[in-house]
Order: C-alpha cells, then sequence, then structure tokens
C-alpha cells in the first residue's frame, strides 16, 4: 500500500508544470577581422551557453559551459513567465549588445559605468511569441570602448556571467494572417527596471521596398505622430497597433521599435491578407438528365485571396467503397480580380450522361491557404432512358388502334340499343 502511495505521489509530480530553473541556449559572438585588403569583416562564432535563473553565488547547472545568470528581476521582468510556456519549444541566442559609443549612465538600479550588455532573444516555434531581453553585467574590472567589438573582453568556454534584466520588449503576433475589412492588433510590450523611462516608440512599415512612419511617440516631448497606438497604454508599457479595418495595402512587415538610451531594439510582425473562397455550384443538390442529354456543370470560386485556390472535380459511386475519380475534362476559366482585391475561378465540364452514371456524385473541392480542410460541393446524377423512334411509333399506332376500337364498340353498342327499342314498340294489327 505504501509503495503504490509513493508511485501515485510520483505521477501526480511528473505531471505538474514544474518552474524552469535554466534554459539551453546559444552564444553568438561577432568577430570583427581585417582581411588582406584593409576592410572589416565579420564572422560569427555558436557556443554553447545556458540561462539560467537564480541569485548570486549559485552554481552552475552544467560547469563546463558558458553560464549567464539571470538575477534580481521584478515581476513584470521575469523571463521565467514565457521559459515555463515550454522549453522544448523555445530558441534561444544571447549576443553582446554595443552602445555605439553612447556614453549614458543607464538609470536603473545598481547600473554602474562600467556595466556591459548582452541581448538574449527567446523565439517560440509554434509563432506564439518574440521577445528580447537587455541584460546588463557589471564586470570585475573597467571594459574597453563597446563600439569596438576587437576590444570585447573575452569569455571562456566554462566563465560565469552574472547579469540583470534591464529592459525587455515581447510581441505576441510575430506573424498574424486576417481577413479584409476585420480589425487587427498588433502586440508590442516593454517594460523596464526604472520608472519613467526616456522613451522613444515607433512603427513603420515595410512593403515592396517602401516605409512607411505610422506612428512616431516621445516622452522627452510629450508628442506623438500617426494614430493607432493608445497614449495612456505606452504609460502602462503596451505600445501596440491596433488597425481598424485592413485592407490588400495594410500587407507587409511592420516593426515596432523601442528606444531607451542607450538600447535600441525592435520587432518585426508579417501581416498576410487571408481571404476564404465561396464555393456554389450552377446546380441543386440532384440533377435528373435523359440519356444523350447535355448538361454544363460549374464550380465557381470567388472573393478569395492571395492567388493559390485549386479546383477539381470527383467523380464517386453511392455509397463509398472506392476511391473518387478524379475527372480530367475540366476546363478552367482565367482568375478573374474584382474591385476589391479578390479573385474567383471556374472549373467547369460537359456532362454527357449514360444509364450507367446513375447514381453517381459528382463534388466539387476547393483548397485554399485559407482553409484548415477544403470546401466541398456535390450533386447526385440521376439518369433516365430516352424513348427511341420505333418505340414511339408504336405506341401512337396502339393509342389510334385502341381509340378506333372504343369507337366502334360504342356505335355498336348504340346500334343494338336502337334495334332494340324498334322491336318492342306495338304493332297496329
Amino acid at each position: 500500500m505504501f509503495s503504490f502511495i509513493v508511485l501515485l505521489i510520483t505521477l501526480i509530480y511528473s505531471v505538474l508544470p514544474q518552474e524552469v530553473s535554466w534554459l539551453p541556449c546559444e552564444f553568438v559572438e561577432e568577430q570583427v577581422q581585417t582581411d588582406s585588403d584593409g576592410h572589416a569583416e565579420s564572422r560569427y562564432r555558436h557556443r554553447n551557453a545556458v540561462l539560467q535563473f537564480g541569485q548570486p553565488g549559485d552554481r552552475p547547472v552544467n560547469p563546463d559551459s558558458i553560464t549567464f545568470f539571470v538575477t534580481g528581476t521584478g515581476k513584470k521582468l521575469d523571463m521565467k513567465r514565457y521559459v515555463d510556456l515550454g522549453v522544448e519549444q523555445l530558441q534561444c541566442e544571447i549576443h553582446r549588445y554595443s552602445t555605439d559609443g553612447i556614453q549614458v549612465l543607464w538609470p536603473g538600479p545598481g547600473a554602474q559605468e562600467q556595466d556591459i550588455w548582452f541581448t538574449c532573444t527567446l523565439r517560440h516555434s509554434g509563432g506564439l511569441f518574440i521577445f528580447t531581453t537587455f541584460l546588463r553585467h557589471t564586470p570585475a574590472t573597467p571594459m574597453s570602448a563597446q563600439e569596438d567589438h576587437r576590444k570585447w573582453h573575452a569569455i571562456g568556454d566554462k566563465d560565469s556571467v552574472v547579469t540583470t534584466v534591464g529592459m525587455l520588449v515581447l510581441t505576441r503576433t510575430p506573424s498574424v494572417e486576417v481577413g479584409l475589412l476585420r480589425e487587427q492588433t498588433l502586440h508590442c510590450q516593454f517594460a523596464v527596471d526604472h520608472r519613467q523611462p526616456e522613451l522613444v516608440l515607433e512603427w513603420v512599415r515595410h512593403r515592396r521596398g517602401e516605409r512607411s512612419k505610422l506612428f512616431h511617440y516621445s516622452s522627452r516631448s510629450g508628442q506623438s505622430e500617426g494614430t493607432g497606438v493608445s497614449l495612456s497604454a505606452i504609460a502602462k508599457g503596451d505600445g501596440s497597433l491596433r488597425l481598424p479595418a485592413v485592407t490588400l495595402a495594410s500587407e507587409g512587415t511592420y516593426a515596432c521599435s523601442v528606444y531607451v538610451p542607450p538600447l535600441y531594439v525592435n520587432h518585426d510582425t508579417v501581416l498576410n491578407i487571408l481571404e476564404s473562397p465561396q464555393v456554389s455550384l450552377n446546380v441543386g443538390a440532384s440533377l435528373s438528365l435523359q440519356a444523350g442529354e447535355e448538361q454544363k456543370v460549374v464550380c465557381e470560386a470567388q472573393g478569395y485571396y492571395p492567388l493559390d485556390v485549386q479546383l477539381e472535380w470527383l467523380k464517386e459511386q453511392r455509397g463509398g467503397g472506392h476511391l473518387p475519380e478524379v475527372l480530367k475534362n475540366v476546363l478552367f476559366s482565367s482568375h478573374r480580380h474584382h474591385n476589391d482585391g479578390t479573385y474567383s475561378l471556374s472549373a467547369f465540364f460537359l456532362l454527357h450522361p449514360s444509364p450507367v452514371d446513375s447514381g453517381y456524385t459528382y463534388t466539387c473541392r476547393a483548397s485554399h491557404r485559407s482553409l484548415r480542410v477544403p470546401i466541398r460541393k456535390s450533386f447526385t446524377l440521376t439518369v433516365t432512358e430516352s424513348a427511341d423512334l420505333g418505340s414511339v411509333l408504336l405506341g401512337v399506332v396502339g393509342i389510334g388502334f385502341a381509340g378506333l376500337m372504343i369507337f366502334f364498340l360504342a356505335w355498336m353498342l348504340y346500334y343494338l340499343h336502337t334495334e332494340k327499342q324498334e322491336a318492342n314498340k306495338s304493332k297496329p294489327y
């Protein structure tokens, strides 16, 4: 009994969500070298690392790897809230961050002039979010100017780097697909480790080589340009952009950039228009034809976007049991472009049924990026025998003969009735 209880507790504990204390990561170092012609070129070195959450003095979970300790974060900067969603679906990269010579003392608690920065970017493989955190590290000795990559202090393969999170920028909409004229919000959230930061927030859209500024806000001036972002929401760390009615012109890549000197980051959101087709047939759910009769059958898909719809006609026996036959004699119209930017397409064929086709089901199947499963529109065919010329003549002769016999019989009855009346008349003698 005791062993059963222990096993039960073990099973329950194994399925409960556990707090993640570390995360495998990749440390990507940029190495700037000079080639034989005197030109600077960058090469990237990928090294194994661990992102570990804890307190100063904690032991690395993997002493044989570079360990970046994340310590002392508040609730709004707590990376573990996102890590706990599933380590196996996260991609982690750490880079050095250069301030490009900007000498600004970070206003956050405990910051010092010799601090250096790293960026840690976590991407969810399922597309749920991307966020970047700026990790601040205070070295034991002052570092060289960060803008010169070649003078950065080397990090050994087993070194530990203790950091705190200075800023976090998150988007929950790395890519979105939305229908025409629908409202869409592009998410951009940020958090800083001190109050009332000097902030510049900007949204731009890149489309077909053109750059359009949609919104700009500066906390220093308190002024904003453009629409779609709530100023009261910015004060709470929400810089999301609202698109009230999406059109084809809304397609593109949207970049939300957050600048708190000397830190700058932007996250992209790819917006694609996706409109489902409306599928219809020019016949009803059942179609009755005589053998040898001809019927044009049309399947039309309307109002879809983008231009990648697929139509096909299938022929299936009643009751199933056999794979449907894909019709080969199908013709297609050209894609028709409508004023709202959507398209339409028709697929049609001429139906010449014979009696053996009676009972078959004909299905138009439409596939499109916007559909999880294809749309199917069907009709069932009934074929009746057509009468030949001999049968028609025989029927006419038969009807004529029957009519003649009825007339002759009626005349005979009338004649006999008349004769009987004459015979019953009283004779004069």
